[in-house]
């Protein structure tokens, strides 16, 4: 199958499963997006969820947030991990929105990632989510599936999302980031992975990829 039938097959078999698309963390506009994308990083969107509500009751804007001690944002998201880098980053942005961007959250790559705590992936999931801009946030899911998919080398991030921007159209490139996501947590995780649920994997997969998941088989049956 040649790379562009294979990114077709890709594109349609995600339509069919994830017709309406869902975002994964609870917000409301863009600064709260912010903070829960913020919050997200080694930790799960469940644990975000059931976090974000209760800093939210507190300060869901950044005016309010400043009014705060990073002592107390961190007693608030300290499940979620990370929680001295983050509640600095967060009052930090907080304070830096209020000072430089009217309290708004900045609609480029360049604003977003001066912010502190805010990567390139953090960005581009808020330009993505809040703004409608397109952008190829790639996370774990989306690294592991490129690779497996064999639309990818799987060396880094920055390559994947080269790779991916190159080969699927750009006007799609918002709703397969997360149809993708939605993908890999349904069908092709990291652990428990069962070849035979995942079609993308099983139809277009690299070959060497699916030669070692059938030889895991076979010695776990021996």
């Amino acid at each position: 199958m040649k790379k562009t039938e294979k990114v077709d097959f890709v594109i349609n078999t995600l339509k069919k499963l994830y017709p309406s698309i869902p975002v994964p963390l609870d917000h409301k506009d863009p600064y709260t997006l912010l903070i829960a994308v913020l919050l997200s990083a080694q930790s799960t969107d469940v644990k975000v969820n059931q976090i974000t509500p209760i800093l939210f009751a507190k300060a869901d804007n950044p005016y309010d947030m400043v009014k705060l001690s990073i002592e107390e944002i961190r007693e608030i998201i300290k499940p979620v991990g990370l929680s001295p880098m983050k509640s600095k980053g967060i009052h930090g942005l907080s304070q830096i929105l209020i000072d430089k961007h009217q309290g708004l959250v900045p609609q480029n790559f360049e604003d977003l990632e001066e912010l502190p705590a805010v990567g390139h992936k953090t960005a581009s999931v808020v330009l993505a989510q809040a703004f409608g801009i397109p952008t190829f946030p790639v996370d774990t899911h989306i690294h592991r599936l490129m690779y497996r998919w064999g639309l990818s080398t799987g060396k880094n991030v920055v390559q994947t999302e080269r790779d991916a921007k190159r080969l699927f159209p750009r006007e799609l490139w918002n709703d397969l980031h997360l149809q993708i996501i939605w993908y890999g947590r349904d069908y092709s995780p990291a652990r428990g992975w069962n070849l035979d649920q995942d079609i993308i994997t099983k139809t277009i997969g690299r070959k060497s990829v699916i030669n070692d998941y059938q030889k895991k088989v076979r010695k776990k049956r021996t």
